[in-house]
């Protein structure tokens, strides 16, 4: 739509994903949708949140957006219903572009990245074709690590040995995040990066 930043409302909600990952909004922008056609359509100005991340899906409606049209929605038949002064309004879906975006999402939901929104057209297919083509490269896993060289890239803390070690306090996140870095712990003992110790008291 080529709406630069300017049009953003600055907020400072979070958004999160089934896994309990985060993802901050760009902001929020408002813009007028309409649905429906001929006289049985209706207009309405709608908040949406801006997000930087690779998606099937151009645009997300909610429970919001339904309410405000008074919607009535058919999964079973793709179709969404509202009334208007002219009568009852109808969307119906594309079932070839809603399996295909369905595809999408599922091919390889673990493989995405991010590319910058502020690109021309041509960078940004040029971009995605490179990494599309490349996509073998990337370690995507955890497991996907093992055996790289120190040579090209190994981490280091910057500690000062003669430094005493202090015990830090221990944190706590609540049990939905702790069995999610749990997890990833899991993965990350699993293929070798960590390791238990014992430290003395």
């Amino acid at each position: 739509m080529q709406l630069g930043d300017v049009f953003l409302e600055k907020v400072n909600t979070s958004l999160y994903g089934f896994a309990g990952e985060v993802v901050h909004p760009r902001g929020m922008v408002s813009l007028p949708l309409t649905m429906g056609r001929g006289t049985a359509r209706k207009s309405c100005l709608l908040k949406f949140l801006v997000v930087d991340v690779p998606s099937a899906y151009n645009v997300i409606q909610g429970r919001p957006t339904l309410n405000t049209f008074q919607a009535v929605i058919s999964t079973y038949h793709m179709k969404i219903k509202f009334p208007t002064p002219g009568g009852v309004g109808e969307v119906q879906g594309d079932p070839l572009q809603s399996r295909r975006c369905y595809v999408d999402t599922v091919r390889n939901p673990d493989k995405t990245t991010r590319i910058s929104s502020h690109l021309g057209e041509e960078a940004k297919k040029e971009i995605i074709l490179c990494l599309q083509c490349n996509a073998d490269i990337f370690a995507w896993t955890p497991q996907d690590l093992e055996g790289i060289d120190p040579q090209v890239i190994t981490h280091h803390l910057n500690i000062d040995p003669n430094c005493k070690p202090v015990k830090q306090k221990k944190r706590h996140f609540g049990p939905e995040k702790d069995k999610i870095i749990q997890t990833e712990v899991n993965k990350l003992m699993t293929a070798g990066h960590i390791e238990e110790i014992q430290f003395p008291e």
